[in-house]
């Protein structure tokens, strides 16, 4: 007896390969590409992070701690703490992110301030970064950046619903003096890869309103200015300068770790050595769990790894992009660009950093790299993006005809489930 196969299916089996591209494009269409993208590459990239994680420190923490699992441990409490933020997140309504906007930027200053306490800051590599409170140290820069794209995008919703967008004084008035306070605080903190971050959330926040060119060159001009200061007043950043325009020299001294990060990332071929397998964590390269994980994956993982993070990344940009392209409240299109600025420019500085095309900054890659204080307002901000995805034209209609999701199922198991 032959079974009937129904005419679609049919259709797409006997259909030639361009006709099946065609197809698979038209998948990007659908209303929940973007809520799916976002979810199923943070949490790839969550887990390859933890695996990295314990992979670049487990040889240093062996030696420090007697645990290979030190870090490891650490960076799994904090996604237990993160991933249910991020699930929070992504229900919660628009008004509720507005609302939070302008205490989480008054907290982030508060916290900036307190940095450059003597005796609560605390510093290493040559930035005072962290507030140190015992066992635990917290970066406050990081909830800044989400605080900026909070405000930001909020400030300038109320702005083009009045529509005061059409003069260069209304435009950046506060949005320049806001931004400005939370740049200078980092900066007096000599930190200056989260210094060009929050300048690529504010210029992408204008870049989404339509500022105009001459705006963007005397902005331009500014950013220049600053990162001369912050270059000129720290010897080790002259030196990291001069190091990257001539790689070849100073290879024991300022060009080191770039150097080491360049021997690991070429070490590892087309498939790379082997999780676990690589060199460069036994002390050849400093900061391998943080700012140089990437050239870990690059040694372990090869070429196919590192393409592997670089096409995560790109999925999540155009993710973002499409969201804030899609939606239809100028809030949620300036706060998806903006958060999708934050998180695609720190990986490309990062990675551009380990692999030599960019001077060494000292960011962590987004999701990848070791440190509660950047993973949780990630996750937060991708939460965001996804209940932001939600708002998609058809996504919600097609969130209600796929039907509970396993939480909710789960729920109605042990009978707690709203009726």
């Amino acid at each position: 007896m032959t079974t009937a196969v129904p005419a679609e299916e049919e259709r797409t089996r006997r259909a030639g390969p361009r006709e099946q591209v065609v197809a698979a494009v038209g998948l990007l269409d659908r209303p929940l590409t973007s809520y799916y993208l976002v979810l199923s590459c943070s949490v790839m990239l969550l887990a390859l992070g933890l695996t990295m994680v314990l992979s670049a420190s487990s040889v240093k923490q062996l030696q420090e701690t007697g645990s290979a699992y030190t870090l490891f441990q650490k960076q799994a409490v904090w996604m237990v703490i993160g991933l249910p933020l991020m699930w929070m997140a992504s229900r919660l309504p628009v008004r509720t992110f507005r609302a939070l906007a302008y205490p989480l930027l008054l907290l982030s200053i508060v916290a900036l301030a307190m940095v450059l306490v003597p005796g609560l800051g605390r510093s290493a590599g040559g930035a005072t970064r962290w507030i140190d409170l015992g066992p635990v140290q917290i970066q406050p820069s990081e909830p800044a950046k989400l605080a900026l794209v909070l405000w930001g995008a909020d400030l300038l919703a109320r702005k083009e619903r009045l529509g005061q967008l059409t003069e260069w004084r209304p435009l950046l008035v506060p949005l320049l003096p806001g931004a400005g306070v939370l740049v200078l605080l980092v900066m007096l903190g000599n930190d200056l890869g989260t210094t060009l971050v929050l300048l690529t959330i504010f210029l992408a926040l204008l870049w989404v309103v339509g500022a105009p060119g001459r705006l963007f060159v005397g902005i331009a001009g500014l950013v220049c200015l600053l990162v001369s200061i912050l270059i000129i007043v720290e010897p080790y950043r002259m030196q990291r300068l001069t190091g990257f325009l001539d790689p070849a020299g100073n290879r024991l001294t300022s060009n080191y770790q770039g150097t080491q990060g360049l021997f690991a990332v070429a070490s590892g071929g087309l498939f790379g050595t082997g999780l676990g397998e690589g060199r460069a964590k036994w002390d050849y390269l400093p900061h391998a769990e943080t700012d140089f994980i990437f050239a870990i994956v690059g040694e372990e993982f090869g070429l196919v790894g590192t393409l592997v993070v670089l096409g995560l990344f790109g999925l999540l940009a155009y993710a973002g992009l499409r969201i804030a392209r899609r939606v239809k409240d100028p809030f949620t299109r300036l706060a998806a660009a903006g958060a999708t600025a934050w998180l695609v420019v720190q990986a490309i500085v990062n990675i551009g950093a380990v692999i030599g095309v960019l001077p060494i900054t000292g960011i962590p890659l987004p999701l990848v790299s070791y440190g509660g204080s950047a993973l949780i307002p990630t996750l937060i901000a991708l939460g965001m993006l996804l209940a932001f995805a939600k708002r998609e034209p058809g996504a919600r209609q097609a969130l209600s005809a796929r039907g509970p999701g396993p939480v909710v199922r789960a729920l109605s198991w042990l009978g707690l489930a709203r009726r």
